[in-house]
């Protein structure tokens, strides 16, 4: 099989990192030229913090189950 028998263990762990790390870089440093035409309305500029809060813990949350569940 292939990654062993830990292969969903392994996807949520990836999956989980990448939802929280790039949530946080989005709050941390939003893109700089997001609109050059100056088109988008203005919440858009920014991703929204509540949304992004969560889905840091949530990904924190999976990462480190799927983490606890390798170390097992």
């Amino acid at each position: 099989m292939f990654l062993g028998e830990d292969l969903l263990a392994w996807l949520l762990l990836a999956l989980g990192g990448a939802m929280a790390v790039g949530n946080l870089a989005a709050l941390i440093r939003p893109p700089a030229d997001r609109d050059p035409g100056g088109q988008a309305p203005p919440d858009l500029v920014k991703p929204p913090l509540w949304r992004s809060l969560i889905y840091i813990l949530l990904g924190s949350a999976v990462s480190v189950w799927a983490l606890m569940t390798l170390m097992a």
